[in-house]
Order: C-alpha cells, then sequence, then structure tokens
C-alpha cells in the first residue's frame, strides 16, 4: 500500500536537522511569492482577499501532509479563477462551498479508484486550448482596475463578452493616476527579476504600488483593496457546513467535477513537473486524495478550490525545499501574516493586483506551445485547440472541456477507422512468380483485416462479400489488436448470413482479446472452434479440405 501512503511520512523517516533548515527557509521565501498571489487570485475569483489566504492555507497545510509530492505547494491558482467566479455569481458563496465539498469527494473517489494514471488521458491540444483560454480571460477581468474604469451602479458584467462590452461602454470613464500606478508596478514585475531574483518581484510591486497611492492627494481616486472590499477580516477562519439540498447539488453538480478535473489534471502536472527537477517520483493516486482533502477542508473553512500550483512548487525546488515541511512551513507564515498583518494588505492598489494578474496571464497564456503545435500538429489538433480556446473565453471551462473532448474522440476514431483496413485477396494468374502466390481455390474468398474493429469499422465489415460460387470464407485477422462488442455484432452477423447460405467461415490468427470476446458472445461456438487456425496455410488448407467435401 506504498502508493497510497503520504509522502511526508516517508521523507520524515531519517528526517536531518540540515534539511528542515532548508525547508523553512523554502516555505517562507514561498509563503512571500504566495502571498500577493493568493489575494490576487481570490479577487480575479470574485472573493474577498482573505478568501484567497484560507485557501493558501487550510489547503496548502492539508495537501502537503497527505500529498503524494515531496515537494508541492498547493493554493489558489489562475485556473479556478473564471470557473470560482461563475459559481459565485450564479449561486453565491454557499453554492461555491457546496461544489469544492462535492469536488474534493469526487477527487478522493478519483485517487481511491487509482485513476491518477487516467489523467494522461486528457489531450494536450484541451488542456493548451483551455489553459490559453483562462489567461485570455483573466486579463480581460483585469482591465477594469487597471485602467480605473468605474462602472454606473447595477453593473457587474459576469461573462468575458459582457465585460469587454462594459469596458468600452465605459472607457471615458478612465482614472489616469491608476493607469500610472498599475504601468509602474506592471514595470517592476517584468525589470525586477533581472535586478534581483531572491526577493519576489510581486511583492516589490506590492510595496512600490502601496507607496505610490499614498504620496498621492486623497489617493487620486486610486481604489484599494480597503476601498473595493472593506476592512479586512484578520480573524482565524471558522468552519461552515454547507446546506445540502437536491436542487443546489442539481445546479452546481456540472462545476464539481469540471473543478475536479481541473485540479487532478493542474496538480499531477505539477508533479510531474516537480519530478523532472528533482529526479523523483511521485504517488498520483495518493496526490489525488490529499487534494480531495485540502479542497474539503478549504471550502469548511471559507475558502476556494486549490490545486498544485507549478509556479510555487518550482519555487520551492530552487529555495532547497526537498520535503512537504517547507509546504507545511509555508502554510503557518501565511497564517501568521492573516492574523499580525492583514490589515496592511488593505493597502494594496487594485491596480497593481491587476498588473499581477497580467503577468499571470502571461505566464499561463501557452502561446510558445501554441506557436509549436500550430507549426508541427495536424490541422484537426489546431482546430479542437482554436474551438477549446474560443469556447473558454465566450462560455466557460465546461462547455469547452466538454466539447473539446467529444470532438478529441470523434477525430481519434476517425484516425483509427482510416488506419484500419479490410481488403480481399486477389486471384492472379501465375506466370513465372507462381511461386510467389498461394494456391487459393476459386471456392474459397479470402480477406485480411488489419487495425483494430470498432463501433466505427461496421460499414466496412458488412463490405465483406461473397460469390454465388464461394463455399468458405477466410477471415485473417492477424494484425487486429482489439475488437469491441459493436463490430463484433457486426461480424456475427456476417456469419450468420454466411451460414444461411451454407458458407463456411474460417477465421486465421486470431488475437487474444478478440479471440476472448469471441468466445464470450458465442461467436466461436457458432463457427466451430475448429474453424479458428493459428496461420493463414493451415487457415488455406483447411478450407480447401471444406471445399472438397
Amino acid at each position: 500500500m506504498k502508493e497510497f501512503t503520504p509522502m511526508l511520512f516517508t521523507t520524515l523517516k531519517g528526517y536531518k536537522a540540515n534539511q528542515l533548515v532548508k525547508d523553512i527557509i523554502a516555505g517562507v521565501i514561498v509563503a512571500i511569492i504566495a502571498l500577493p498571489l493568493s489575494i490576487a487570485l481570490a479577487i480575479a475569483s470574485g472573493v474577498g482577499p482573505e478568501e484567497g489566504l484560507y485557501t493558501a492555507i487550510i489547503a496548502g497545510a492539508l495537501i502537503s501532509i497527505f500529498g503524494g509530492s515531496r515537494v508541492q505547494i498547493a493554493g489558489p491558482t489562475a485556473a479556478f479563477a473564471t470557473i470560482v467566479a461563475g459559481v459565485v455569481a450564479a449561486n453565491g458563496m454557499e453554492g461555491l462551498m457546496l461544489a469544492t465539498v462535492i469536488a474534493g469527494i469526487l477527487l478522493i473517489l478519483m485517487g481511491a479508484f487509482k485513476f491518477g494514471s487516467l489523467i494522461k488521458f486528457i489531450p494536450y491540444t484541451i488542456t493548451t486550448g483551455f489553459t490559453a483560454g483562462i489567461a485570455v480571460t483573466i486579463l480581460i477581468g483585469q482591465l477594469k482596475d487597471f485602467f480605473g474604469v468605474t462602472y454606473p451602479a447595477g453593473t457587474a458584467p459576469i461573462e468575458t463578452t459582457e465585460k469587454v462590452a462594459a469596458l468600452f461602454e465605459n472607457i471615458g470613464t478612465i482614472n489616469w493616476w491608476s493607469l500610472l500606478v498599475g504601468a509602474v508596478s506592471l514595470a517592476v514585475l517584468i525589470v525586477w527579476p533581472k535586478i534581483n531574483k531572491t526577493i519576489p518581484a510581486s511583492l516589490i510591486a506590492v510595496l512600490v504600488g502601496a507607496v505610490m497611492v499614498m504620496l498621492l492627494p486623497n489617493n487620486a481616486g486610486v481604489q484599494t483593496i480597503e476601498t473595493t472590499f472593506g476592512k479586512l477580516n484578520s480573524s482565524l477562519p471558522t468552519l461552515n457546513i454547507p446546506n445540502f439540498n437536491l436542487k443546489t447539488v442539481r445546479n452546481i453538480l456540472p462545476d464539481a467535477f469540471t473543478i475536479a478535473i481541473l485540479a487532478a489534471i493542474e496538480s499531477l502536472l505539477s508533479c510531474v513537473v516537480a519530478d523532472g527537477m528533482t529526479n523523483s517520483k511521485h504517488r498520483s493516486n495518493m496526490e489525488l486524495i490529499a487534494q480531495g482533502i485540502g479542497n474539503i477542508g478549504s471550502a469548511l473553512f471559507g475558502g476556494i478550490p486549490a490545486t498544485g500550483a507549478i509556479a510555487r512548487t518550482a519555487a520551492n525546488i530552487k529555495s532547497g525545499g526537498k520535503t512537504p515541511v517547507a509546504g507545511i512551513v509555508h502554510a503557518i507564515l501565511l497564517l501568521l501574516i492573516l492574523v499580525f498583518l492583514m490589515p496592511y494588505a488593505a493597502l494594496i492598489p487594485m491596480p497593481t493586483i491587476a498588473a499581477i494578474l497580467f503577468t499571470v496571464a502571461y505566464n499561463m497564456s501557452q502561446w510558445r506551445p501554441i506557436v509549436r503545435l500550430i507549426k508541427t500538429a495536424p490541422k484537426s489538433d489546431i482546430f479542437i485547440t482554436a474551438l477549446t480556446f474560443v469556447l473558454t473565453v465566450i462560455f466557460d471551462l465546461v462547455v469547452a472541456i466538454g466539447v473539446g473532448i467529444v470532438l478529441a474522440c470523434i477525430l481519434f476514431m476517425k484516425r483509427m477507422s482510416d488506419e484500419t483496413e479490410i481488403k480481399g485477396w486477389r486471384y492472379e494468374q501465375a506466370e513465372d512468380d507462381s511461386h510467389k502466390l498461394l494456391a487459393v481455390p476459386k471456392a474459397v474468398r479470402v480477406f485480411e483485416i488489419s487495425g483494430p474493429l470498432f463501433f466505427g469499422m461496421t460499414d466496412r465489415v458488412a463490405g465483406i462479400t461473397t460469390k454465388e460460387y464461394t463455399k468458405c470464407l477466410v477471415i485473417r485477422m492477424r494484425s487486429v489488436p482489439a475488437i469491441d462488442a459493436t463490430a463484433m455484432n457486426a461480424l456475427s452477423d456476417l456469419c450468420d448470413k454466411c451460414i444461411e447460405k451454407g458458407i463456411s467461415v474460417v477465421f486465421s490468427h486470431v488475437n487474444e482479446q478478440p479471440m476472448q470476446s469471441m468466445i464470450k458472445s458465442g461467436l466461436a461456438e457458432k463457427v466451430g472452434t475448429n474453424n479458428f487456425k493459428p496461420h493463414i496455410d493451415e487457415a488455406l488448407a483447411y478450407a480447401t479440405s471444406l471445399c472438397e467435401e
């Protein structure tokens, strides 16, 4: 049961004091990085700044304690921003809490049933498309605060298209001081990493932005967290049990599934990246269970959905963190900041928050992979990526993932169908090369199938025909690795028609999976077990003998 053992328990065996020092330092650095990000991502998700810290603290600690990765750092991530904002707008915080709890339960079940390895079947084209789409929605959602645009009372756009329309309708209300603060903050975020890589650029941007606003007379109308959300709550998160009722559950179930799938994809992707950086191997099923526990804990204590954060995990590794202790230290430090320093967070300007989210959007925009995909991938894959991107921006992630997966499956089946061939052998006049041709009586008709037989191939199976003089049909299946129930039914119908006409059916070289399916379906008994031969030579010799009877 090693795969269901939290990595913390494994790493604590032989844990040394020098590693504890490294984990504490890494945890402190990651907490400094996570502080402005957690607040910014919570605001982008349509909730208050406190909810972002609650998530980083509760989910961050639980996922580090129970997780299947040595170095995973969890918390709120940009991938959930649009989903959370939509759920909050439609069902309020109560609906979000319920959706997150259900998503957590689904994640635990996914881990318990060992679905960790199945996440790899989500196509790269879809993850690339919806990630880029999320990046665009985040960027559009922050334009209002970056430019300091004011909306009329009662205007609260939810959909991305509504936000674009509202922005252009009120573009005349731009606050140029807000734009200046946002531009300077963005410049700091771009330039600072080239000057100093030890202190996070987001922290410097927050400090610079706050000082700029404080120096302006009456803040010059530049909105801060305090003027937007009111006085911040620095008290510890309290336990809240969501109200389960059938109507609400039915409404938020699609969102809960989306949260669970997205949390699984992003957390396991983060684990894979971390494995490459540390030359280690994570426990995917335990990680899914931990993600479930972390999300349930986050929801019950007022947080939002959480998952493994690739950037924070990478920062942990680069800072010397090698065990889950670093993630626990990161959560503890954020808790101390919540209790003792939260009032100072109220001074952070909203344009600075927008600038931070611009950089988050840029980093997750996937523009380099998209350019590479356009240059190298088949047109069908490019189409799926583009469609998933557009659906994410115009509609939402639920629609984008659903449509993307369905289309990807259809295109995959089309490709498999193109790879499968059913060809009849041709009868040629033997001359000088007669030694190369197999002797097949005229009464024997031979068809060879290459590739998997599934429901997309039933028309081709139906295309296997016989002549009026045919007495035996030989079907060669050495290149058929698998067959499904629909194709099996078509094959059975073919055999029934042959039997009605008095034509014997002989199978050559049937592989293990198709053979087992034929036995279970009763086709083997219908045709006769003696009519299955391991080699085409034996099948032809047997078919010839049947014709001579």
